[in-house]
């Protein structure tokens, strides 16, 4: 399981201590650490807390080149059938990752199966945006997408394989969860609740402006993504 980490240091103790009980008696359980380009502590912090913890391991992106490409570095060289991410901040349990995990086991066809999270307890303005991009991006690209943003997000590594030129910010949550869709994989949603930051603060949603740059560059792929999708037919 990928763990993207930018400028995390406070919340990495937490975090890696919850890691470390989702692997308990799970040796097929890894967690990899990506540090993607921190200017905190955040080296420091990982490389004890790898040392301390079983089932972790950490890489380092020397420069942040985005939230999307920290993650698909971590995909690259993570092993297992089974791989996927979520976030660093604690607003999601990196306990959810259990339940995504059982779907596979539970699974006629685990090959085809894309899960993902589906949140609770957020604020109302948030659950109203997640709402409108949810049916603006469902209508634009003609397939059921709902929450996109929600975590983990877990997939067998064979259908990673397929992914061609993957975006390297935030779009990537939307392009997996399309691609399953066009590519017919069942897509299975659970419950995770999603609660405050245990530290610091979102590196995007801290305003209205911040939600404005998401927007905007989420149209920008979300059209490219249209555009490419007709070229194929």
């Amino acid at each position: 399981m990928v763990i993207p980490c930018y400028n995390e240091a406070a919340n990495l103790p937490l975090l890696m201590a919850r890691c470390a009980e989702v692997c308990a008696g799970r040796e097929e359980i890894e967690f990899l650490l990506v540090d993607n380009g921190s200017t905190d502590d955040s080296p420091a912090v990982l490389a004890a807390g790898v040392a301390e913890h079983r089932g972790l391991r950490s890489v380092r992106v020397e420069v942040n080149q985005g939230y999307g490409y920290g993650i698909l570095y971590g995909l690259q060289q993570a092993q297992g059938r089974f791989m996927g991410w979520t976030h660093a901040d604690m607003q999601t349990d990196p306990m959810d990752v259990l339940v995504g995990l059982a779907a596979f086991e539970n699974s006629a066809d685990p090959e085809r199966l894309f899960v993902k999270g589906r949140r609770f307890g957020r604020p109302p303005a948030d659950v109203l945006f997640t709402m409108g991009m949810s049916f603006f991006e469902s209508l634009l690209l003609g397939k059921r997408l709902w929450d996109i943003n929600a975590q983990p997000t877990l997939f067998p590594k064979a259908f990673f394989a397929t992914w061609e030129d993957p975006p390297h910010d935030f779009s990537l949550d939307l392009y997996a969860y399309h691609q399953a869709r066009v590519g017919g994989l069942a897509v299975e949603r659970f419950p995770v609740f999603f609660g405050e930051r245990a530290h610091g603060v979102s590196h995007w949603n801290v305003d209205w402006r911040g939600k404005k740059k998401f927007i905007l560059r989420t149209l920008e792929f979300s059209f490219r993504l249209r555009r490419a999708l007709r070229h194929k037919r």
